[in-house]
């Protein structure tokens, strides 16, 4: 079993910056694909971010490429989500998830654990 803690949400202005830390603890960390994934109320759960197991390479959805940066921390057990440049429709709860999979790392489906959200927000 994998304990997934994020921390980072908040309120922030268009164009601002924010960082999201998922903090795991349980089974061996370094196993496993970490993902990020946002949810909009009335909108299906949208892939945002993943990394592999030993860190290379990443993988961002369309909406995010070259905005937002995601990296572990193997020695932490932690993983983060920089989000730079955000905009008002980036405003959604984000999860980080972990699993083990070779090439389903979009499909939410793929991961068996899940943090709690943080929400992020970004005002106009």
């Amino acid at each position: 079993q994998v304990q997934l803690v994020e921390s980072g949400g908040g309120l922030v202005q268009a164009g601002g910056s924010l960082r999201l830390s998922c903090a795991a603890s349980g089974r061996t960390f370094g196993t496993y694909t970490m993902g990020w994934f946002r949810q909009a109320p009335g909108k299906e759960r949208e892939f945002v971010a993943a990394v592999s197991q030993n860190g290379f390479p990443t993988y961002y959805g369309d909406s995010v490429k070259g905005r937002f940066t995601l990296s572990r921390d193997d020695a932490k057990n932690t993983v983060y989500l920089q989000m730079n440049a955000l905009k008002p429709e980036d405003t959604a709860v984000y999860y980080c998830a972990a699993g083990i999979m070779y090439n389903t790392y979009r499909n939410s489906y793929a991961y068996d654990y899940w943090g709690q959200g943080t929400q992020v927000t970004v005002s106009s």
